[in-house]
């Protein structure tokens, strides 16, 4: 068995596999910033996996994300009108808005991709791969030279990492995929399709 499929069935139940040293690990990150550069990925068979190679122009970043506060403040000695409510509609997940973070953390640098490292019952921890698009040995790879170009740019901002993809609802596409995208154009151009030219004029008259 090579080594990354080791690390690999480790990594399907990191806390019973890796024993005390998960807990030490998770006491230590509890007590450090937000957001750290590291000098090695942790999950080396994920990061690999991910496109990370181990060369200059390459940066790991790890990500503290907290749980929760995905509602609204409940509201007390006031009015409770008809549109007070506390359920909050978060289309984001946390890996989406860990890159964001970071992304906003490192301007010069552009996110690759990221992986899921630890959780607690507080924190998500995330690490996150990023790249820098000006260095040498980056622009002469013919494999990771495409994220210089310009339409890359700041990509994790725009929904266009893996996370950011499956939050906008662009993993699955074809028969049985149409609800999965929050767009309000492709609903719309949905309601014309059933409905016909009647509907599509009442849209037009908005």
């Amino acid at each position: 068995m090579a080594l990354y499929k080791y690390l690999k069935n480790i990594w399907k139940q990191p806390k019973k596999n890796l024993g005390d040293l998960w807990r030490q690990r998770l006491i230590q990150w509890r007590k450090e910033p937000v957001i750290v550069v590291v000098e090695r990925p942790l999950r080396l068979d994920r990061a690999r996996n991910l496109g990370y190679q181990a060369k200059r122009g390459f940066n790991v970043v790890r990500v503290r994300i907290g749980k929760g506060g995905r509602q609204r403040e409940q509201q007390k000695k006031k009015r409770k009108s008809k549109n007070s409510r506390r359920v909050k509609i978060v289309e984001k997940n946390y890996k989406a808005i860990a890159e964001q973070r970071c992304q906003k953390k490192f301007t010069n640098l552009e996110v690759l991709n990221s992986y899921f490292v630890a959780k607690d019952g507080k924190y998500y921890w995330f690490e996150v791969i990023m790249v820098d698009p000006c260095h040498p040995s980056i622009k002469g790879d013919l494999k990771i030279s495409w994220i210089c170009e310009k339409q890359h740019k700041k990509r994790a901002l725009r929904g266009l990492t893996s996370a950011g993809k499956k939050s906008r609802g662009l993993r699955n596409k074809g028969k049985g995929a149409e609800k999965l995208r929050p767009s309000k154009s492709a609903n719309r151009a949905k309601r014309v399709r059933k409905h016909g030219h009647k509907q599509r004029l009442h849209l037009l008259k908005r």
